[in-house]
């Protein structure tokens, strides 16, 4: 006779008799459009030398110019390191500038520089033609539905984080 063991027996996996097709998930199609439509905007925007993180952060301080750095963490929906890197690329390219504060000299406001503030439009455009490129086939009303939708969702599942990348 053999010493050897027996192999300890495997219990059978079960699988499911259906396995469901990607292309049949919401959620893959989701996926499909925006990395196209983001990819496509991360190459417009970075031809103008910023990132979309950039971009969030420089269209935010555009509407809300002379905010504190925590103000702008919590409209970006982003960490305080994340924020602070936003910040000091944006210092170096010379784009925002921190300033003292009106109210309390002791905090400093960040603002928009000559520069941030010119091309926050060109960016803009670059948003609006990307979006046009993307969904001008669609209709206006079926541009709107489909917003409404995406914000359901965002509402649906208290989403907060601002896309950034």
């Amino acid at each position: 006779m053999s010493s050897r063991k027996k192999p300890a027996s495997t219990p059978s996996i079960r699988h499911s008799t259906h396995i469901s097709d990607l292309e049949t998930h919401i959620g893959f199609w989701l996926r499909f459009v925006s990395n196209h439509v983001s990819g496509q905007f991360r190459r417009r925007v970075e031809a103008h030398g910023v990132s979309v993180s950039e971009w969030v952060a420089l269209r935010q301080l555009f509407t809300a110019n002379g905010t504190s750095a925590s103000a702008l963490m919590d409209a970006l929906g982003m960490t305080k390191g994340a924020v602070s890197k936003i910040v000091t690329r944006l210092e170096a390219k010379g784009l925002i500038e921190r300033a003292a504060d009106t109210t309390d000299r002791r905090a400093q406001s960040l603002v928009l520089t000559t520069a941030g503030r010119a091309l926050v439009p060109t960016l803009a455009q670059e948003a609006d033609e990307n979006d046009a490129a993307f969904f001008g086939h669609l209709t206006p009303a079926q541009q709107q539905r489909l917003i409404a939708t995406m914000q359901d969702i965002v509402r649906q599942h208290g989403l907060k984080e601002i896309p950034v990348e």
